[in-house]
């Protein structure tokens, strides 16, 4: 071998790759995984006791089923994380599950008892920058109803939506659906002579930035264009005096407050009597009709006209499920997380596969987003952590005595380990609270020879550590280290963990 290669393949050798998650990619214990778990499983127990049936479709669609966020054609990576399959067709993974859902409906429409009722969970993926609390790659949840035109199906998606938060986690009030509908500013539009879509999108995108500039902000975005602090220019709509001040009066009308009933009347003043604004109105009435019908007041689902969510393919009604509940970060700043999930009515996007309007509305929230909002507020969404119990591991000629205490224990539901480290009695303790472990089982060769076996309460011993003083009756019940008979271990055992919960 000569010099070069010798060297070249010393440096190949001695390469070691940084150890680092990609950016956007974060890696979840079970913590995070637990509290996910129970939110997906808490909100599709809900999903399906309202007729919902669960639907899986698969991580990649081809790219040119997911419309808007492929700019460009030749490489479709702007937006998502593509690739080009053996047969040079582009492949793209799922930017949401409202895509997913419209290639099925259209792909399977024969099929399918209609008005389809679904709801899916899952990852998704968005090649878009990160940063804090924004991921490329998170978890989201939908339910969404294709082939019903009726408002009361956007009612029942609303009502649906407040009941899964609920049972999610959050409590009655910590949490509003805003709604409006965009047939209303269409026809406001209309009224004071915009008809351009492009500038319609323009005051969509201007209008969707009020809570986070204000009236004013919004004001210059809706005419010529607003400078930021850095003294970047933003375009703005283009409209004239007359038009910009419409739009303000139409997006304050909820300001007050009030019954759904009463907000509609206020918007009513405001928009005039043009076709398409009137339609809107009529929509949002029998919305809150059916809202009242479910037993849904204002204080979980109300009417805000400054709501118009950013996707171009929304075509009536559209909501957003905003938090009100006070949190705090690491350093005990307030923290507002604002919007979870959202959604709307979206009547053309299965037309994209078919050519035929299909009306569908449907609702998404994320599930990473809310499990971090429900921890910020001192919750935790699945449980204290629980680990299994740990059966120490005194000797070598022992370990079958070990596996069959763990295997007794899981048989009869319990979750149980043998500690397989090399360390000796206390490590193994530590490594046992380490993992929060309710119970820690020792069966030396006394106890082996006696037919018993030793357990001592970790859960005990750890409020004990953290100083608690209430419940002084329940801890002086609990020994902190028992001896019992073998054939009394599970019982012995159950009592801890139940105990514990």
């Amino acid at each position: 071998m000569d010099t070069t290669a010798e060297q070249t393949a010393a440096e190949t050798e001695a390469f070691r790759p940084e150890a680092r998650n990609p950016r956007g990619f974060a890696d979840k214990r079970a913590r995070d995984l637990r509290a996910e778990r129970h939110i997906v499983r808490a909100v599709s127990e809900v999903y399906e006791a309202w007729g919902f049936e669960a639907l899986d479709t698969g991580a990649f669609e081809y790219a040119d089923a997911l419309g808007k966020f492929l700019p460009d054609a030749d490489r479709p990576n702007e937006g998502v994380f593509a690739l080009q399959d053996d047969d040079e067709q582009w492949m793209a993974l799922r930017y949401d599950l409202t895509a997913p859902l419209a290639r099925f409906a259209a792909q399977n429409w024969e099929t399918l008892a209609k008005p389809f009722r679904r709801y899916a969970y899952g990852p998704v993926w968005r090649n878009e920058k990160p940063g804090p609390g924004r991921f490329r790659e998170f978890i989201q949840c939908d339910a969404d109803t294709v082939g019903s035109a009726r408002p009361e199906a956007d009612a029942e998606i609303i009502a649906m939506a407040a009941a899964g938060l609920e049972a999610a986690g959050l409590v009655r009030g910590e949490a509003v659906l805003k709604i409006n509908n965009r047939k209303l500013l269409n026809g406001l539009l209309t009224a004071v002579g915009v008809e351009d879509a492009a500038q319609k999108l323009g005051v969509l995108r201007a209008v969707d930035k009020l809570d986070r500039l204000g009236p004013d902000g919004v004001r210059l975005l809706l005419g010529e264009g607003r400078k930021d602090e850095s003294g970047a220019f933003t375009k703005g709509a283009g409209l004239n005096a007359r038009g910009v001040e419409a739009v303000l009066a139409f997006v304050g009308a909820g300001a007050g407050g009030g019954d759904r009933a009463g907000v509609l009347a206020r918007i009513a003043d405001v928009i005039g009597g043009s076709a398409e604004g009137d339609e809107g109105l009529e929509e949002l009435a029998r919305i809150d009709a059916a809202l009242k019908g479910l037993g849904v007041g204002a204080d979980r689902a109300a009417f805000d006209p400054a709501i118009v969510r950013g996707l171009e393919y929304y075509t009536g009604a559209v909501f957003e499920a905003e938090l009100l509940l006070p949190a705090t970060d690491e350093r005990g700043a307030p923290v507002r997380f604002g919007s979870v999930g959202g959604g709307g009515r979206y009547d053309d996007l299965v037309a994209r596969f078919t050519g035929e309007r299909t009306p569908a509305t449907g609702f998404s929230f994320g599930v990473s987003r809310l499990a971090a909002a429900l921890r910020a507020c001192g919750r935790d969404p699945g449980g204290e952590a629980r680990g299994p119990v740990v059966v120490i591991a005194f000797t070598e000629a022992d370990m079958p005595h070990y596996f069959a205490v763990a295997a007794e224990l899981r048989a009869a539901g319990l979750p149980a380990e043998v500690y397989l480290g090399q360390s000796g009695m206390k490590a193994q303790m530590k490594y046992a609270d380490r993992r929060m472990a309710p119970a820690a089982i020792m069966l030396g060769g006394d106890e082996i020879a006696a037919g018993t076996v030793t357990i001592k309460d970790l859960d005990l011993g750890r409020e004990l550590a953290r100083g608690v003083s209430g419940n002084k009756e329940w801890r002086e019940a609990r020994p902190g280290q028992q001896t019992a008979p073998r054939a009394e271990l599970v019982a012995a055992v159950r009592r801890i963990v139940e105990a514990g919960r």
